[in-house]
């Protein structure tokens, strides 16, 4: 049975009794031999004959001091001799040997007198090789000096995991003397140290005699209880010569501060890694809703389990907004994420929502200051500063809100909102390194949600004028039901020129105009109401469509060299027919019952502001029941398809001369604007009818 195997009594202390031998003896080979009082050898023991090379029937009843000392020392081994006899006192030295073999080796004696149970005096040497004794004692010199000078904490432990030995840099690093440590297991030496690891580990290595290198623990001891350390331990198995498992050495490093340096620098790549995730994430569109959306999902759940963007609902509208001491914040909603589900989001005001923060609120504090607002540990008192509501207050508690954190969005000087972090699940607090990566991505985010709100603004401006320069009801005409549409470009791009209208003319006929501005913005929709005003004045003279196209023509070419596609058709419900002129736009689709839809074969002209080309008039027939319809590139045009391909689609739609025209309006809408056509479409549907 190894050491590690002996059996243990009831109290944990080893059973007493026969256990296996060490190896030190086998390593140091010591000699026996026992002599009478003559100095004659009566017991001869193996390891004799291995150092001095004689067997025992060569040795047994040779003078001892001519078989194993050298001839020069033979006289004062004999006094040696003599006086161990006579005194009974030990004597131990050192002296060259003479082997069988002629050698010469330097051997520690030990002597000592013996008395047997008949009274008879025996003397007895021990022998060992100088060199392997000088050896060893060198060896635990150097290791005993090593340990003990060592900054590195050492410990032996039993096959019981009870400490053995400590060295001094150990006992520092535990707060425990070494007299404290002996005898005693880790767990009860350090109580405040969570051991289960190590205690697995030392056993594992018993067991296993495969080594446990640097692995780390943290926790505190007597040394330093009020911080946490970090420790590198290691556990080698101990054996003796003869292979017995003594028990465990251990290594202990304190790592506190690389382990704290290793934390900080992966911080910091994390702050790098979200802020280059915010580069690319946030300010994909200029959309003010989904940028604000692009910054919550960044910040959750990389830096808070909650996250709110909040602007000040005057900064919306455009204008700018300072608050007083005493003033309540009027804030806007534009995100929260994660989008529903806990406690926590209900907590936080809808996206959308406007909302007044009292002054006291520490929303409105970060707002009105520009400063970051942290509440590290939030307790039962702040809920109430951190909620729009009680009952708001009521359901963060239940979330277990325990960190706050609000950073100003701020762009160009101007504070527009804040960005709202809190932490439920996350256990750690916020601490200054959330608050630097918070600002960090606040700034970025500021200034894509200040330029989203700024082109909003612009193009709200845009889309107003725009709406105010078309008919908001095409006026009743004779001979004529007409329907139609004006769907403005998505958010990512800003408001086209494109326009209709529907103009009465004498004598019953009816002018139908669609045209397309070339450029966006403001200065689009201006030109798209100046060509509007003038085709209405030009209209009442009742000109050819291609004399009013030449009109139009020279009207553009003075308007800052603006250019405009436009298709002017004039309806006589008497001839039945349409006199259409065409100034490089699409061309109207004709629907007539019991015939296929087609694309009217007109001359394309050239755009409005080209100059220098004259137009042509087509007359068309135009029969009660007919339709015409009339369109912008907007509506047929994608990056995917070919133009032809979409223009077929369209006639595809136009399957059905009895469809009511607001229907159709909203099914060309719906089947043929394409979401990656930032464009805007105006559409223009007419149907002659009998004239009573």
């Amino acid at each position: 049975m190894s050491a590690a195997e002996a059996p243990a009594t009831e109290n944990g202390e080893p059973a007493r009794g026969p256990v296996p031998p060490g190896g030190l003896l086998d390593v140091l080979g010591v000699a026996s031999v026992v002599l009478d009082t003559d100095g004659r050898i009566v017991l001869w023991s193996p390891q004799a004959e291995e150092l001095f090379g004689y067997t025992a029937q060569e040795a047994l009843g040779q003078y001892a001091a001519r078989l194993m000392v050298h001839e020069r020392h033979i006289q004062l081994v004999g006094r040696l001799f003599a006086d161990v006899m006579r005194t009974g006192e030990s004597w131990a030295g050192g002296f060259p040997i003479r082997r069988k073999d002629g050698s010469t080796r330097l051997v520690e004696f030990r002597n000592m007198r013996l008395l047997d149970d008949q009274g008879d005096v025996y003397a007895l040497g021990l022998a060992a090789d100088q060199s392997t004794i000088r050896r060893l004692e060198q060896d635990v010199a150097l290791s005993e000096r090593m340990v003990k000078q060592s900054p590195i904490g050492y410990a032996v432990l039993d096959t019981e995991l009870r400490f053995v030995s400590v060295n001094p840099a150990l006992e520092k690093i535990n707060g425990v003397s070494a007299a404290e440590h002996v005898g005693r297991t880790l767990r009860e030496v350090l109580p405040m140290l969570d051991s289960t690891s190590v205690e697995a580990g030392a056993r594992q290595v018993l067991e296993t005699g495969v080594p446990v290198i640097d692995d780390t623990l943290v926790g505190r001891t007597p040394a330093d209880p009020d911080e946490d350390h970090t420790w590198a331990h290691s556990l080698y198995r101990l054996e003796d010569a003869m292979g017995n498992v003594l028990g465990v050495a251990v290594s202990v490093v304190d790592i506190t501060e690389q382990h704290r340096a290793s934390v900080e620098a992966e911080a910091a790549r994390r702050r790098l890694a979200v802020i280059a995730d915010a580069s690319a994430r946030i300010g994909t569109t200029l959309e003010l809703e989904r940028t604000a959306c692009e910054l919550a999902d960044v910040a959750v759940p990389e830096l808070a389990d909650v996250a709110a963007v909040d602007l000040l609902d005057a900064v919306v509208e455009g204008r700018q907004s300072t608050l007083g001491p005493s003033e309540a914040a009027v804030i806007r909603a534009l995100a929260v994420r994660p989008p529903n589900g806990t406690e926590a989001v209900r907590a936080a005001d809808p996206p959308g929502q406007i909302a007044r923060y009292a002054p006291d609120r520490l929303v409105t504090e970060c707002v009105r200051t520009g400063e970051a607002v942290l509440v590290r540990q939030v307790k039962d008192e702040d809920l109430p500063r951190i909620a729009r509501s009680p009952e708001a207050a009521v359901l963060l508690g239940r979330a277990g809100l325990h960190s706050y954190l609000a950073v100003p969005l701020i762009a160009r000087g101007e504070v527009l909102g804040a960005l709202d972090l809190k932490r439920t699940r996350n256990p750690a607090p916020f601490d200054e390194d959330d608050v630097l990566l918070a600002r960090e991505l606040a700034a970025r985010a500021a200034v894509q949600i200040d330029n989203a709100r700024w082109y909003q603004n612009a193009r709200n401006t845009a889309l107003t004028l725009q709406r105010s320069l078309l008919p908001s009801h095409p006026p009743v005409t004779t001979g004529l039901e007409v329907a139609s549409r004006y769907q403005p470009a998505g958010a990512t791009s800003e408001v086209g020129g494109d326009w209709f209208d529907v103009i009465p003319l004498e004598g019953g006929k009816t002018a139908l105009v669609v045209g397309d501005v070339m450029g966006s913005g403001i200065s689009a929709a201006a030109t798209m109401g100046r060509l509007r005003t003038a085709t209405t004045t030009l209209a009442a003279l009742d000109l050819d469509p291609a004399r009013l196209l030449e009109h139009l023509d020279k009207t553009t070419s003075a308007l800052d060299h603006s250019i405009a596609t436009c298709v002017y058709a004039v309806h006589d419900p008497h001839l039945r027919q349409c006199r259409i002129a065409n100034a490089g736009h699409l061309p109207p689709a004709r629907v007539r019952p019991g015939h296929p839809p087609e694309l009217l074969d007109l001359p394309t002209g050239v755009p409005l502001g080209v100059g220098g080309v004259e137009f042509s008039t087509v007359t068309v027939d135009f029969a009660p029941g007919d339709e015409l319809v009339f369109y912008t590139d907007g509506l047929v045009e994608t990056r995917r398809h070919s133009l032809d391909e979409r223009l077929a689609f369209m006639l595809s739609l136009l399957d059905d001369p009895a469809r009511p025209l607001e229907e159709a309006c909203d099914l060309l809408l719906r089947t043929l604007h394409h979401p990656d056509n930032h464009d805007d479409v105006a559409l223009l549907i007419a149907r002659a009818q009998e004239l009573p």
